[in-house]
């Protein structure tokens, strides 16, 4: 930690005890704070962390963000949908956001768009046990709504927190919202469907959303293409 950010903390203790008197804030706790400030590694991002990303474990992670309130879809959503699957996952599916169904059971893909998503997985010989689901967003838009930018970028930081835990060889992202908000691309799913992406050291590729095949179901056949190129990217990357 530098030395200047030592001393812009000290003085922030300092203020705060000239503004609260000593009975909340006592000269030894100064003091104490004083002293583990200054013998404070050099990691300065940690002290300005919150608890949540701190989190070890999903479990540890969903406990501390599950009542989250950071936009108006805390107000309005029944469950908060954390994810679920192989905490240890080498693939993930990411989609856009929970639906009736999922809100009011709490758990991902579980409508009829769900056993289409667990069809599509046992296609290309991946058991829903062995993947971990999640979307981009974890509390239902109103009437299914698309998620507005600004409810993508508060919650992005928690998917992002998972794929970090979970440590994913491969992601598979389920339609354009889910593909643009971790992305962070404009292109349209036609011009993404078939390429190769990096988040990080995770490789990504781009499929429909479930529930778009199931309102289309001639796009099917092209779902069919983009699995099976993406279990032929797993397998590469399983045997590096």
């Amino acid at each position: 930690m530098s030395q200047a950010l030592k001393d812009k903390i000290i003085q922030s203790l300092i203020d705060q005890k000239e503004i609260f008197g000593d009975d909340l804030f006592e000269e030894s706790i100064l003091n104490s704070r004083r002293t583990e400030i200054i013998a404070a590694p050099a990691d300065e991002d940690s002290l300005f962390k919150e608890n949540w990303e701190l989190a070890e474990n999903l479990g540890d992670l969903n406990k501390l963000i599950c009542e989250c309130q950071k936009c108006a879809l805390g107000e309005t959503r029944n469950k908060f949908v954390f994810g679920s699957g192989n905490p240890e996952a080498d693939v993930m599916c990411i989609g856009e956001g929970p639906g009736a169904d999922e809100d009011a059971q709490g758990l991902p893909f579980v409508g009829r768009a769900g056993k289409l998503l667990t069809d599509i997985l046992k296609a290309i010989n991946f058991s829903r046990e062995e993947v971990y689901i999640a979307n981009v967003i974890k509390c239902r838009p109103p009437g299914n709504r698309t998620p507005l930018p600004s409810e993508m970028e508060t919650c992005m930081p928690y998917l992002k927190k998972q794929i970090e835990l979970i440590k994913p060889k491969a992601i598979l992202c389920l339609g354009l919202t889910a593909a643009q908000g971790l992305l962070k691309r404009k292109d349209s799913l036609t011009n993404m469907r078939g390429k190769i992406f990096d988040f990080g050291d995770v490789k990504v590729m781009v499929t429909y959303h479930p529930a778009a095949l199931l309102r289309n179901p001639n796009w099917k056949r092209g779902c069919w293409e983009d699995v099976q190129k993406f279990r032929k990217l797993y397998d590469e990357l399983r045997n590096k």
